[in-house]
């Protein structure tokens, strides 16, 4: 399958994360997305807890450089069992 990315590389994207608080979800999906994008800047990572403080959200802010590496990330996010989401 070979689809043509709306995308145009590369390209700064957001890939946002959600899990459960305390899960070392943070640490686990930063290991995974520096494996494929490289190092990631503190700056470029923001988290948000649920109202009740059980679930976070995380946004990593990467640099893009083809829609294959892309998919491996989100392969991989997905695969993870501290990861119930990932957008």
């Amino acid at each position: 399958m070979n689809e043509k990315s709306p995308l145009t590389f590369p390209t700064e994207f957001p890939i946002k994360v959600m899990g459960r608080h305390g899960a070392r979800l943070r640490e686990l999906t930063q290991a995974i997305i520096e494996r494929h994008a490289g190092p990631v800047a503190e700056s470029a990572v923001r988290s948000r807890p649920s109202g009740d403080g059980n679930f976070i959200a995380l946004t990593y802010v990467v640099t893009a450089t083809s829609r294959e590496q892309l998919d491996a990330i989100y392969r991989e996010l997905t695969a993870c069992e501290a990861v119930l989401m990932a957008l």
